[in-house]
Parts: C-alpha cells; structure tokens; sequence
C-alpha cells in the first residue's frame, strides 16, 4: 500500500468526485459566460441566468469541501 495517499471512506471519495465533477460545470459555465459577453450583442438575460447557477454551483462545492474537512477549532 502507498503511504503518501491516505485512506479515505467510500463516502468520502464519492464526494471528491462530485466535487470534480462541480468543478467542471462550473469552468464550463465560466467559459460560456465568457462567450455570451463577446457577442455583438450580449444576451444578458442569460448571462444573469448562467451566473446565478454557477454561484450556486460554487457554493455547493464550498459545502461539499466543508464536509470533507470539516473545520477544527486547535
């Protein structure tokens, strides 16, 4: 066994996955945004939309971390 990897749960591999996986929506929803602005004419409705869903996927992620590695009062 390798001992520079830590063991970690089933759970908690799941979770570094989704985390993975949210942090891909979220670049991919960036790159979007990105795209929308460089229109002649930028539709900002849907950028307004875009932004909103990927603050909410940065926050899941944010709750997600938080799960993973819980603060610690030393």
């Amino acid at each position: 066994m390798n001992d520079d990897i830590p063991d970690i749960s089933e759970e908690e591999a799941a979770l570094h996955a989704r985390v993975k996986l949210l942090r891909q929506e979220h670049a991919d929803l960036d790159a979007s945004i990105d795209a929308l602005g460089q229109a002649a004419i930028p539709d900002q409705l849907m950028i307004a939309r875009l932004k909103r869903k990927k603050l909410a996927l940065k926050d899941e992620i944010v709750k997600i971390e938080d799960r993973i590695l819980p603060d610690i009062i030393a």
